[in-house]
């Protein structure tokens, strides 16, 4: 069980990455410290989906360690 939990914890760490490294840059703190003032502007299309995707590899990684804390 152990080695299932852990194999699944490496795939998940690399497939969060991924998915976060793939997503667009925001504007952050640039306005702060002089940058131009941007608009928000939701998302659509395959960036809503990448984020929501982004969301649930989060939650499946922070559940698969506490599954291996308890094995």
């Amino acid at each position: 069980m152990q080695t299932v939990l852990l194999v699944t914890q490496v795939v998940l760490s690399i497939l969060l990455s991924l998915a976060i490294l793939t997503q667009q840059r925001g504007t952050g703190l640039s306005s702060t410290f002089g940058g131009s003032g941007g608009f928000y502007t939701s998302k659509r299309g395959a960036e809503k989906v990448l984020f929501q995707v982004t969301i649930l590899l989060g939650i499946l990684f922070v559940l698969n360690s506490v599954a291996f804390y308890f094995v």
